[in-house]
């Protein structure tokens, strides 16, 4: 599995993996109860792989976010996306000390913390987050 064939979907709780593409969108398959469904044009639909975050310099891919975290955890799981404000708050301090305050809320690193726990579950191999888009430079 790679990130770049993970979403997330508005509305939706979780993440989810493409299992194939359609005439009409995507069938996707939950990484949390493996439930299959279809999704369409309709729905709002982010891959992970091109998400960033706000720093004061630039702009920190997710998916560079998620390395540092396994690494700091020995590919662990970490706190829940359930922990109170202060907690979560802290802890991405730690991960990105230089996130932007004004602009990454508590509810984007909920997000985060509960893609990486469901990526764990999943058991992603976090070593395989390349540092750029190699995609990019084999052109």
């Amino acid at each position: 599995m790679e990130l770049n064939k993970v979403v997330a979907i508005v509305g939706k709780p979780g993440i989810y993996k493409i299992v194939s593409q359609t005439k009409g969108g995507l069938i996707v398959q939950s990484l949390s109860d493996n439930k299959k469904m279809p999704v369409n044009a309709i729905h709002n639909v982010s891959v992970l792989n091109d998400i960033a975050i706000y720093t004061y310099e630039e702009e920190v891919p997710l998916r560079m976010v998620f390395k540092e975290i396994a690494a700091k955890n020995d590919n662990a799981k970490i706190l829940s996306h359930k922990s109170s404000n202060e907690a979560l708050i802290s802890f991405f301090k730690d991960i990105l000390p230089s996130y932007d305050e004004e602009r990454v809320y508590p509810s984007n690193i909920k997000k985060v913390v509960q893609w990486y726990n469901i990526l764990v579950e999943a058991k992603f191999d976090f070593s395989t987050i390349k540092e750029e888009n190699e995609s990019d430079e084999e052109e």
